[in-house]
């Protein structure tokens, strides 16, 4: 009988040791979860608000962003992106500043690129939601309104066309197609597609006139083709998407063809209107545990969120009172 419950004993206690042991091994996977989300150390050389360095709040958002949608399987990608809408575009020396950002932790590599801001619209006398080339100062997410629209999302599929041709040398033309990232959101960034967000190269074709060319693939009925100047915007305004110089665009585009990965843009409309209060009280951002870009803050006064739900009905309206007159006939190319 001793014998017995000596041996229940040495159950009971080796039962106790194993149920011991599972208390460690959960702490230590929340611990691991922990250490996750933290920002690498390689990372933290990075943080920052000078030039070339990222704003604390925006990468973590922009990780956990990622994160999150890797966990969820939408994303494979080793990296990810992310865009501080604060910062100014074009500084002093007229070359465009970076404010976005790839990062690629599993190479260990950062790089910031230029991109460009959301233009705005002024509808004469009605309402100015428009932005200046160096500093935004309005955000929004209404259909037809130009404005960058902070939050998270997600790269889709990319697709290319033909905006026309341009000339090469006195003989020589060239076709410019430019390819586009839909960029799909959530929450208020949920109508990314349908106000057509995106990425692209900041380049267009301007000053466009028809040239008869019935041998060309992208000829139209009647055998002409657009032609006219290759101009590129690197340092100005988009329609809202986002933008980035011809070579940026290129490595941008191969790095998520076929490969979706995440892309968060500072500042939400929170973010703004935080700022915003924080402003009218007297108080820097950074006294109220803010951020936003110094030197564009001093700019623009103070920034400003336009919901879709206010500023839709005064475009729509603003259309109907104001309609967009007949267009008119591409002019045709004086011939060379």
């Amino acid at each position: 009988m001793r014998s017995r419950y000596a041996l229940r004993s040495i159950v009971r206690m080796l039962s106790l040791c194993s149920l011991s042991i599972i208390v460690p091994a959960a702490a230590s996977q929340s611990l691991a979860a922990e250490r996750q989300s933290e920002i690498p150390s390689w990372l933290t050389a990075y943080v920052g608000q000078g030039e070339g360095q990222i704003a604390q709040p925006i990468l973590q958002r922009a990780r956990a962003l990622y994160m999150r949608k890797v966990s969820e399987g939408k994303v494979r990608n080793p990296c990810y992106f992310a865009m501080d809408a604060t910062r100014p575009n074009n500084p002093a020396d007229g070359k465009s500043a970076g404010r976005f950002y790839i990062v690629c932790e599993a190479t260990q590599t950062f790089r910031v690129v230029s991109s460009g801001h959301g233009s705005g619209r002024d509808l004469k006398g009605v309402a100015d939601f428009g932005n200046g080339r160096m500093c935004a100062r309005n955000f929004g997410n209404a259909m037809d309104s130009n404005l960058t629209m902070g939050g998270s999302y997600v790269t889709e599929e990319t697709k290319t066309s033909f905006k026309g041709y341009y000339r090469l040398s006195q003989s020589k033309d060239a076709a410019f197609l430019r390819t586009f990232i839909q960029f799909d959101g959530e929450g208020e960034t949920a109508n990314a597609r349908a106000r057509a967000i995106g990425g692209h190269a900041a380049a267009k074709v301007a000053g466009i006139c028809m040239k008869k060319d019935p041998q060309s693939p992208y000829a139209n009925r009647d055998g002409y083709v657009p032609l006219g100047k290759l101009v590129e915007y690197a340092g100005g305004r988009s329609d809202g998407c986002t933008s980035w110089s011809a070579s940026d665009a290129n490595q941008i585009i191969s790095m998520v063809k076929d490969n979706p990965t995440t892309l968060y843009i500072y500042p939400e409309s929170s973010d703004i209107k935080a700022v915003a209060k924080a402003v009218a009280a007297g108080r820097s951002p950074a006294q109220s545990g803010l951020y936003w870009n110094e030197s564009c803050l001093k700019e623009i006064g103070t920034p400003k969120f336009w919901p879709r739900e206010t500023l839709e009905p005064i475009i729509v309206q603003y259309k109907k009172d104001h309609p967009a007159p007949p267009a008119r006939p591409i002019p045709i190319c004086d011939p060379q």
